[in-house]
């Protein structure tokens, strides 16, 4: 957008340029005219106006160049500035890919991780639950014994 106005002004500024060079063509055949005039005091008058609106022309347009340097510099600046956020912007998005995959990744990890701790605490439950048995087991065979051996 700043760059669009820029753009618009130098535009605008060249327009206006043009516009005072086409108007201090047209009064300079009008002040032959007027130097051809017999009457000498109004020749000077009109060569004195003349002279100064000659000057004030010119010092539009040179004010006007300058200008026009002035804001070509700027958009050189702020197409530099664009190309540098752009390239920002593609190191941005590509850094943001990457992390997306790695959070991909690390999900699935994450999935798998789960899936085995929940596996290996069924395998530890019924480890516990066969541990119980034969150990009941193994009093009851303990008891048993005893049994049959104190009569």
């Amino acid at each position: 957008i700043r760059l669009r106005k820029l753009v618009d002004e130098r535009e605008n500024l060249i327009e206006q340029v043009k516009r005072l060079k086409d108007q201090l063509e047209k009064k300079k055949p009008k002040n032959g005219e007027d130097s051809s005039s017999p009457d000498g005091d109004v020749q000077e008058n009109g060569a004195d106006s003349n002279m100064d609106l000659q000057r004030d022309a010119g010092r539009q347009i040179n004010d006007l160049k300058f200008k026009i340097v002035k804001s070509e510099q700027e958009i050189t600046a702020l197409e530099q500035n664009v190309t540098r956020l752009e390239g920002q912007v593609s190191r941005y998005k590509s850094g943001c890919e990457n992390a997306e995959k790695v959070e991909d990744e690390l999900k699935a990890e994450k999935r798998k991780l789960q899936r085995e701790l929940r596996s290996a605490l069924d395998k530890i439950e019924e480890l516990e639950a066969s541990n119980s048995h034969l150990s009941k087991r193994m009093e009851k065979i303990k008891a048993v014994r005893g049994t049959a051996t104190t009569p």
